[in-house]
């Protein structure tokens, strides 16, 4: 029994740690890495990614906590698909103000890009969640894979290490849900497949 609680406290440190907001971010720190925006000065790639973390991850993390916390609904509780629709709304008006906030600011677009592949994501995935629950974790992980694949196209660097390590992460991650009653095991691989495919068209053709 005691071995049980601790694979269960282990998935949900890893679901909590790993949460569907982080794609943007990682994928500037890779675009901060790989590309010639490295050679931007520290303090405004600093500066940029405090935006994109604000926006994409500390505002709706917030929010959606917030909303739980009114409605009374535990986390479990909250996963239900019929209750994530307004997660799903915060968390796509949150990155829309990203993005107005970029935009205003006249970031390169190559920023812009990875927020609205994100946003992209999290519009699919809403949109799939009428009808049947997807994993936005395993689609997170998907679409930094998708950043990734992308951006190795155009910068020109090998990315087999990273891949190894992000498809390492989506099976950690998607045994995580699963193991949480989150999540079925279609769920999770269409989640990653529909974030690994959205993020190269958001980037693509934005």
């Amino acid at each position: 029994m005691t071995r049980e609680r601790g694979i269960i406290y282990g998935a949900r440190v890893v679901s909590l740690l790993f949460t569907p907001f982080y794609l943007p971010l990682v994928g500037l720190i890779a675009l901060f890495t790989f590309s010639y925006l490295n050679l931007l000065p520290v303090e405004y790639r600093l500066l940029v990614l405090a935006l994109v973390y604000f926006f994409t991850i500390l505002l709706p993390t917030f929010m959606i906590h917030f909303y739980r916390r009114i409605q009374g609904w535990t986390r479990i509780e909250m996963g239900q698909k019929r209750r994530r629709m307004v997660p799903y709304i915060i968390s796509i008006l949150c990155y829309l103000a990203c993005l107005y906030v970029l935009e205003s600011l006249h970031i390169y677009h190559f920023v812009s890009s990875i927020v609205i592949g994100a946003l992209v994501v999290q519009i699919t995935c809403a949109i799939i969640n009428i009808w049947w629950k997807i994993s936005t974790h395993t689609a997170a992980v998907g679409g930094v894979a998708g950043a990734l694949f992308v951006f190795a196209d155009i910068f020109g660097f090998n990315p087999v290490w990273w891949f190894c390590l992000v498809f390492l992460l989506a099976g950690i991650l998607g045994t995580a849900r699963m193991i949480l009653r989150q999540h079925s095991l279609p769920q999770v691989v269409c989640g990653f497949a529909v974030g690994f495919f959205c993020a190269v068209f958001g980037i693509i053709f934005f």
